[in-house]
């Protein structure tokens, strides 16, 4: 059964209950036999570590599944470590890893919104909603999602891949950016492809879309054509960009991302 979203639990019992602990970023994991689990409610009862908020978020297969934020450098118990979420990547279900990373992003929002950013006073969780409320002023703030696009642009079967700056040594992927304000998805497809390659493109497609907890981004995938122009790619943002064939494609991003997926459509599609 895939995550159902939820707010409070309801009347009717569950099997067991999940919980997604995290601290400075990183989630708290069971080693068994080297594999990491995500504890159950019972792993973490008498082991002495109090938790400094806790959330109900939805259930996953049967269980529910609680976000517990933990005080900056708790250190883990014996048997458990703390672990980010890429260190996860193809060491967990794909499908329990976006859960744990959902609640990274409602513990990203908590920390970041104890205080009100009108007047300053203490926040208190909405009893109704997903929300921080603040009982001074009224002003109320829900968990921030920040919208990004991703695109793929073709040209004469290659593909742009760019090593951006912030990159490892020999990483390549598709580009992507944050939308700005008052923008459309598209306009932003056609601004950031200019912005970090000089590059022109037509026929924006939308592909798909994924959570990105890193740390609120939802990814917004397309597919673009090659309009017009020559690759110069930006310094501040981008050391080196290039065309790519699909049978000569240098590392790139893991499975589980949509920049991934988006490379394994141009694969399939100009071999």
């Amino acid at each position: 059964m895939p995550f159902v979203s939820g707010f409070k639990i309801g009347t009717e019992p569950v099997l067991r209950a999940l919980c997604f602990g995290f601290d400075s970023g990183k989630v708290l994991v069971k080693q068994a036999d080297g594999t990491p689990l995500i504890p159950a409610r019972e792993d973490l009862a008498g082991l002495g570590i109090v938790p400094a908020w806790q959330h109900y978020f939805g259930d996953w297969n049967g269980s529910a599944c609680w976000v517990v934020g933990f005080a900056p450098d708790t250190p883990a118990p014996l048997g458990f470590a703390w672990k980010g979420l890429r260190e996860l990547f193809g060491r967990m279900e794909d499908e329990l890893i976006w859960v744990a990373g959902r609640a990274g992003q409602l513990v990203h929002w908590h920390r970041n919104h104890c205080f009100c950013g009108r007047c300053g006073a203490r926040t208190e969780d909405h009893p109704q909603e997903r929300a921080k409320l603040c009982p001074a002023c009224g002003l109320m703030n829900h968990p921030r999602v920040s919208p990004a696009i991703i695109v793929a642009v073709v040209k004469e079967r290659q593909l742009l891949l760019a090593h951006a700056t912030r990159f490892p040594a020999k990483f390549y992927s598709v580009l992507a950016g944050f939308v700005e304000p008052g923008e459309t998805l598209e306009d932003c497809v056609r601004r950031e492809v200019f912005e970090e390659t000089g590059v022109q493109v037509r026929n924006i497609r939308y592909f798909g879309s994924q959570p990105w907890p890193f740390p609120d981004s939802l990814m917004v995938a397309f597919t673009a054509e090659h309009a017009a122009g020559d690759i110069r790619a930006n310094p501040a943002e981008i050391a080196d960009a290039g065309w790519f064939r699909a049978d000569r494609l240098p590392d790139i991003p893991p499975p589980i991302s949509i920049a991934r997926k988006l490379i394994d459509w141009f694969c399939a599609n100009f071999p």
